[in-house]
């Protein structure tokens, strides 16, 4: 069987479809056959060029989840025919961030752009005679890939492994900056600025974390309406629709927790976010956009008189060794939806068609399936 790849070859270009070499996994590596592959905004940004990437050409592809068809020497942790998930932030266990719980941020995670294998710094992909990197280490823009033990989690074999596929970034990354970054409680007040995955994981760990209210902020009829499926009590079209909303359901005391979840990060969108929050309140900031924009429009006296706090989260502070058997079990059970995420699905060659849908507010989550 021939191989294919959803292939960038310039930023800025559609995805390319192309023959795909992969070759067996080195020390430390597992191939697995995937299942499905989720099309996550990160990919979006390196294909427009806000993210630029270390290796062209590069294959896309950082939600996946299958089985496992071949191990290299000194892999311990998964063995042939275990299902497994990825995580687009691999776990060393090793190092200074994996040894204080804080595996998010682990070392191996510098590397994600780079392309190539953390274990020696070569390609095990190669397209038309050439090196191709991999997005976050994991490449899933394609049936089969290569990819580090550190980036593997065993599951179990009852779980959907297409469902599974969506935890390894976008939900977790939401769930894990509601519940863990931002800390929701019982009984507050949580606004979410955004309804793409990453939101729609934000909205559900607040509402299951108890939340009173959970008012999601989009501009698109069709994804506030998705909102409400997924645990939203309250929608606005805009920030400004949403302060007055949002004051009138606190009495005046505003949202204990903000988090910005939208497509494209920027720096104007801090100050409204900071006015939706509450005196001693946090605001999450969760979103990816252009590297080099350093200018953020922010009130220091707000933010210093009344002792907000502004932090940013990544992979949702979530630990994929816990979160992702942790959030699939949920699914299991009944009380997180993932079903319901996945708005259209896509054969590998309609990738293109999967981010004009994101693009255009149609998707909350497209889903390429195997």
């Amino acid at each position: 069987m021939t191989l294919q790849a959803a292939v960038l070859w310039e930023a800025g270009q559609d995805w390319k479809i192309e023959d795909l070499v992969l070759d067996a996994p080195k020390y430390g590596e597992v191939k697995v056959e995937l299942a499905a592959s989720g099309l996550c905004h990160s990919d979006e940004h390196v294909r427009d060029g806000s993210v630029p990437v270390g290796l062209l050409p590069f294959i896309g592809g950082h939600e996946g989840a299958g089985i496992v068809t071949e191990i290299g020497p000194g892999v311990t942790s998964v063995e042939v025919g275990d299902h497994v998930a990825l995580g687009f932030i691999p776990a060393c266990g090793r190092c200074r961030a994996c040894a204080n719980g804080q595996s998010s941020i682990c070392d191996l995670g510098a590397h994600l752009l780079e392309g190539y294998q953390v274990s020696d710094g070569t390609a095990r992909h190669h397209v038309r005679g050439q090196d191709a990197g991999i997005q976050c280490l994991l490449g899933t823009f394609a049936p089969q890939t290569v990819v580090n033990e550190a980036s593997c989690v065993k599951i179990t074999n009852d779980i959907p492994l297409d469902k599974a596929a969506l935890v390894g970034c976008g939900v977790t990354t939401g769930w894990g900056s509601a519940v863990y970054a931002a800390g929701v409680s019982a009984g507050e007040t949580v606004v979410i600025l955004g309804m793409g995955g990453v939101g729609c994981g934000a909205v559900q760990g607040a509402a299951l974390a108890g939340a009173r209210h959970v008012v999601v902020v989009d501009p698109s009829p069709f994804k506030r309406e998705q909102a409400k499926i997924f645990g939203a009590t309250h929608t606005a079209a805009s920030i400004d629709e949403a302060l007055p909303l949002v004051n009138d359901l606190t009495w005046g005391a505003l949202a204990d927790k903000v988090l910005i979840t939208i497509d494209v990060a920027n720096g104007a969108i801090i100050a409204p976010a900071m006015s939706l929050v509450a005196k001693g309140g946090v605001c999450v900031h969760v979103s990816v956009g252009d590297i080099t924009q350093t200018d953020v429009s922010l009130s220091l006296f707000d933010l210093t008189a009344m002792r907000k706090t502004l932090k940013g989260a990544w992979f949702g502070n979530a630990n994929i060794r816990f979160d992702i058997p942790h959030l699939l079990r949920l699914y299991m059970e009944g009380q997180l939806k993932l079903d319901e995420m996945i708005t259209r699905t896509y054969t590998l060659d309609q990738v293109n068609d999967g981010y004009e849908a994101m693009r255009n507010a149609e998707n909350v989550r497209g889903l390429i399936l195997y």
